[in-house]
């Protein structure tokens, strides 16, 4: 009886006495055995988003290089919902899609607002599609300031200050702006107006001496724009997609996924850019 005892017990006192052992080792044969599976397919096409106002273009560029450094990705898909911005980043942006529509094809979607400066980078994409209801546009520059020299006067403030050169305070808001200040200014936005009106009609195909028709700083709705060239197509979001995949051979999307920290970056733009293009309306720059 004895025997028979051990002989059930001794299995249980082996396993008691090497459990961690024996958990070693299932950690082991999992990792070198079942833990090899082939790895994800790569990426074959990427999102780049075009929310809110264009204030630089740096971090855009971040995202154009990490795409054009990857062989895998194939087409991107510019999904823009912008009110514009400042010049000189809009033109920068411009050029650097232009750039990479020359590597992989580009389709870009209006989900809300393509207007301006976010026109601008947009324009130079293969395909333009917008749904809808997008507003399309506004393709003028703009340059403001305040005059609170009443305000001052009242509070009993005065500026004082050294200049050298007849035009250094062009734009203050201290006080009105004298009408040689005014002709200045006028000039330098002519030059910008011109350089905005003929980039867009060589990108579009468009007569620049019909700018007064697609430009002036109007805005249009989807149907407007199509009508004027201005976009290529009014269709969804899937049918975006749908293009690039034609464009770019790609059967099957993968989408290139960003990390946490980018996406949490992309979520705050994209409620910041809202809120702000709500608080602005319609008025685009």
């Amino acid at each position: 009886m004895a025997n028979l005892f051990k002989i059930i017990t001794a299995p249980l006192d082996f396993i008691t006495k090497y459990f961690k052992s024996l958990v070693f080792l299932s950690v082991l044969a999992f990792l070198f055995l079942g833990g090899k599976h082939e790895a994800p397919p790569p990426a074959n096409l990427a999102k780049i988003h075009l929310y809110g106002p264009i204030f630089e273009s740096a971090s855009f560029q971040e995202q154009i290089q990490k795409i054009l450094d990857n062989p895998h990705i194939k087409g991107v898909l510019l999904v823009i919902d912008s009110p514009g911005g400042s010049i000189s980043a809009s033109v920068e942006l411009s050029d650097l899609i232009a750039e990479l529509n020359k590597e992989v094809p580009v389709v870009a979607y209006v989900r809300g607002v393509m207007a301006s400066g976010s026109y601008y980078a947009g324009m130079m994409a293969h395909k333009v599609y917008a749904n809808r209801g997008a507003l399309i546009g506004s393709i003028g520059v703009i340059f403001e300031g305040a005059d609170i020299s009443a305000l001052m006067d009242k509070l009993g403030i005065k500026t004082q200050g050294i200049t050298k050169g007849q035009y250094k305070e062009v734009g203050t808001f201290t006080r009105p702006w004298t009408p040689q200040e005014k002709q200045y200014l006028n000039n330098l936005l002519d030059a910008q107006y011109q350089m905005f009106v003929n980039d867009v009609a060589r990108a579009r195909h468009l007569d620049p001496k019909n700018a007064p028709n697609f430009a002036e700083g109007k805005i249009f709705s989807a149907k407007q724009a199509l009508d004027l060239k201005l976009i290529d197509k009014i269709g969804t979001y899937q049918q975006a997609v749908a293009e690039l995949q034609r464009l770019s051979g790609v059967k099957r999307p993968i989408w290139l996924q960003k990390d946490k920290w980018e996406v949490f970056v992309d979520r705050l733009l994209t409620s910041t850019g809202r809120a702000l293009v709500q608080a602005l309306g319609y008025q685009v720059r």
